[in-house]
């Protein structure tokens, strides 16, 4: 089944080319040496990019290859001044990020809902005969050309705006975190990547006050090289203010897998760093007290660290008041200012670019197995081996 989360889309943009100048002596009765009164050509249409906070997605956009805008109208005699073109608004999510196809270089960033970004211009209109008029000048043949159109074909990357992002490795308890701390409903599996797709849910909190959680596709050992899907999500949370960071409690060393997601956002970007971290030990039902308090000695002493279970609701209330005091430390908001604008101004790397177009190119043929399919496949294979 085709996903509606689309995060990612090239298309090729051409804005309009200006309309020509007339270049028109008046000829009428009684009136044989009227003059030039070419008119003007008119503006090509531009491309503007302008954020919707309707939507979540870029499936809108999925299958729009090229948009093109109008060209303007040329000058015609009597001054008339050629038409206008039609400028093409693009809207997009807050959070998209465009870069040019060819070069990887950064274009802009649509943040904020109503942010108008011109992305390419519209040619003017060139000038018709009668402006060049003059004393020394009084029949001018020859007139302006309307200036070129603009072409840029575009990578557009939404990265997803959350206050919270949850950063473990497959099956560490992120999409059940999810579902019981709000009412988003990711799906839920006892096998690896279960979560394919990033999805957001709304955490409430006390005082009707509330926070955004963004669940993202498990990260495993170099992902930031392109192994398992980190590569591909790991820029969801590059927007994110905090990171919580979830290992279970029966795994073998936490503080070595918190090490390990660690190393991989320092490779993917070495500011991720700056941002505030929370530390959850999750499915913490299969510990006790003793246990949790000789797993707490070895862990990190520079970021909180907090026990829980997602299906017992054990300290989940304990959970939400840390990181609601953590997105709301002086300290938080000071690196949020600072580190915003660097962290969506980066050019992209050249040799990751290619792999990253390459590999959406090929996530169209890809058929993913729900659990269905798995249950019959394990079927037939019991059925193979009995016989």
């Amino acid at each position: 089944m085709e996903s509606n989360f689309v995060d990612y889309v090239k298309i090729l943009c051409r804005s309009g080319k200006g309309g020509r100048g007339s270049m028109h002596l008046r000829h009428v009765k009684y009136n044989p040496n009227g003059g030039p009164d070419g008119g003007d050509g008119g503006k090509g249409g531009s491309i503007i990019l302008r954020g919707n906070h309707n939507y979540w997605t870029l499936l809108h956009l999925k299958y729009e290859r090229h948009i093109f805008a109008e060209h303007g109208g040329n000058g015609g005699k009597d001054k008339c001044h050629g038409t206008d073109g039609k400028d093409v608004y693009i809207d997009v999510p807050c959070g998209t990020v465009v870069y040019n196809a060819e070069t990887g270089k950064y274009v802009c960033d649509i943040t904020y809902d109503g942010q108008e970004v011109v992305l390419l211009k519209g040619g003017r209109g060139g000038l018709g005969n009668f402006q060049f008029r003059s004393a020394t000048n009084q029949a001018p043949r020859y007139a302006q050309p309307g200036e070129p159109m603009q072409e840029m074909t575009i990578i557009m990357e939404l990265k997803l705006l959350a206050d919270v992002g949850l950063v473990g490795f497959p099956n560490a308890g992120k999409s059940t975190l999810v579902s019981a701390l709000s009412n988003a409903k990711p799906k839920i599996a006892n096998y690896p990547f279960t979560t394919m797709e990033p999805s957001l849910g709304i955490v409430g909190y006390r005082d009707h006050k509330s926070f955004v959680m963004a669940d993202i596709p498990g990260i495993i050992e170099g992902a930031a090289e392109g192994k398992g899907l980190g590569l591909r999500f790991l820029r969801h949370i590059e927007r994110n203010s905090l990171l919580l960071f979830m290992v279970p409690g029966d795994t073998e060393d936490i503080r070595k897998e918190y090490d390990i997601l660690l190393g991989e956002l320092e490779r993917f970007n070495p500011e991720l760093l700056a941002k505030q971290r929370v530390l959850a030990v999750t499915k913490c039902d299969l510990l006790d007290e003793e246990l949790m308090e000789m797993l707490r000695e070895g862990l990190p002493d520079d970021v909180p660290v907090v026990f829980i279970s997602a299906v017992t609701g054990y300290h989940l209330d304990e959970l939400k008041d840390v990181l609601w005091r953590e997105l709301n430390a002086e300290s938080n908001k000071l690196q949020t200012i600072e580190a915003d604008d660097r962290l969506v101004h980066r050019d992209k790397d050249m040799d990751s670019f290619a792999q990253e177009m390459a590999d959406e190119d090929a996530d169209e043929e890809i058929e993913y197995i729900d659990e269905e399919d798995v249950e019959d496949l394990e079927d037939f294979e019991e059925l193979e081996e009995g016989v």
